[in-house]
């Protein structure tokens, strides 16, 4: 029984590779769960492979897990599809999309064709992996992590002054309201000009009624 070897990758993440033996009699839901056995994700969410060609345009689809839409639109089930039936090119491509809530998107392509199976071997197997997959969803800690990634070359400066993140709050409130700030410190100032005017004309008042009592 013959055995293809496919080498998928990430759309998005060309360094990370995998190559997978399966049967020619599995299906693309065999497949489906052998990719996802080499990344470490849950496998349970709607996916489609698509039938493509060398620019990877997608052709015909076949999914797991299908919404009505595609039910009504008789869309081919992954565990019903054989691999040998989708396969007439030596290097038949599929672009493959994981999750249509947050998806992932690969490129399979068919490597090799082997005529004989390895005694012992359980297929699909995963005969090659680099590069470590990215996490299937993103959590709080992560993003947050993330951010504070983005932004720790900001706050350098800070570190050589011997300060602290919470010292940024002081340079933020200068920022927005510095101008502010100068106005009203400007006003005070005019304020007190004319106070001080006012103050010398009620001591010349008060001096000459003191002259008249005399």
């Amino acid at each position: 029984m013959a055995l293809y070897r496919f080498r998928v990758t990430f759309e998005d993440y060309d360094d990370v590779t995998r190559e997978i033996d399966i049967k020619s009699t599995q299906t693309f839901e065999d497949l489906h769960r052998a990719i996802h056995q080499s990344t470490g994700y849950n496998a349970q969410y709607p996916s489609s492979f698509y039938i493509s060609n060398d620019q990877w345009i997608k052709g015909e689809e076949i999914t797991y897990l299908p919404n009505q839409k595609r039910i009504d639109r008789g869309i081919a089930l992954m565990e019903k599809v054989k691999l040998s039936n989708r396969i007439d090119d030596p290097h038949q491509k599929f672009y493959y999309t994981f999750n249509f809530d947050r998806p992932f998107d690969f490129h399979v392509e068919l490597m090799k064709i082997i005529l004989d199976e390895t005694p012992g071997v359980t297929y699909p197997a995963i005969i090659k992996s680099v590069g470590e997959a990215p996490r299937q969803f993103v959590t709080v800690a992560d993003a947050e992590t993330a951010a504070t990634a983005e932004t720790g070359d900001d706050f350098d400066f800070l570190h050589e002054m011997g300060m602290n993140h919470e010292d940024t709050e002081d340079f933020s409130e200068v920022d927005e309201t510095g101008e502010a700030v100068a106005e009203e410190h400007e006003e005070e100032h005019e304020e007190d000009e004319f106070g001080s005017e006012f103050a010398d004309d009620e001591g010349f008042e008060d001096d000459s009624k003191s002259h008249e009592d005399y």
